[in-house]
C-alpha cells in the first residue's frame, strides 16, 4: 500500500520507528468465522502492551483504570503479524495515559497498514493496590 500527492511518486506506508511494545500473530481462534479478528482481542493486546510501557515508566505494578478511546480503523485478518507501538501521551502524578498504535503487516507481503489506536489509562500502586506516584520523568 503507498500513499502518493500529484506530480510525486507514491511513498511505502511504513511501521513507526521503535521497536513495538508487543508483536504477536493473530491466529483462527481470535477470528469469527469469517476470518476478521475481534476487536476485544485486538484491545487486549494493545492494553497488554500499553501496560507494559506504563509499568516501566512507573518502575513498578501498575493497573488500568481507563480506556478513553478506541478507534478501529482496519481489520485485522489471521495470520497478520500485529505490532503494538506506545508512546506516554499525559502524566499525572499517579497515573499516565498511553497512547497505543496497532499495526500490522499483512500475511505473507508486505503491505503494513495501521489497524486500530487507542488511549489506555493507568495508575501506579504499591503492594497492597492503593495509589502511589511516578518516579520523576
Amino acid at each position: 500500500m503507498s500513499t502518493s500527492t500529484p506530480n510525486s511518486a507514491p511513498k511505502p506506508i511504513a511501521m513507526p520507528e521503535g521497536n513495538p511494545s508487543l508483536r504477536t500473530i493473530a491466529m483462527p481462534a481470535d477470528a469469527n468465522p469469517d476470518g476478521d479478528i475481534f476487536g476485544g482481542w485486538i484491545m487486549s493486546q494493545m492494553d497488554t502492551s500499553s501496560g507494559v510501557f506504563a509499568a516501566h515508566v512507573a518502575k513498578g505494578r501498575v493497573v488500568t483504570v481507563a480506556v478513553d478511546a478506541m478507534t478501529f480503523h482496519k481489520p485485522v485478518y489471521i495470520g497478520d503479524d500485529v505490532s503494538c507501538y506506545c508512546s506516554a501521551a499525559k502524566r499525572g502524578t499517579t497515573s499516565i495515559t498511553v497512547h497505543v498504535e496497532a499495526w500490522v503487516r499483512r500475511h505473507h507481503s508486505d503491505t503494513v497498514d495501521k489497524v486500530t489506536e487507542g488511549m489506555f489509562t493507568f495508575v501506579a500502586v504499591d503492594r497492597d493496590g492503593k495509589p502511589k506516584p511516578l518516579p520523576s520523568a
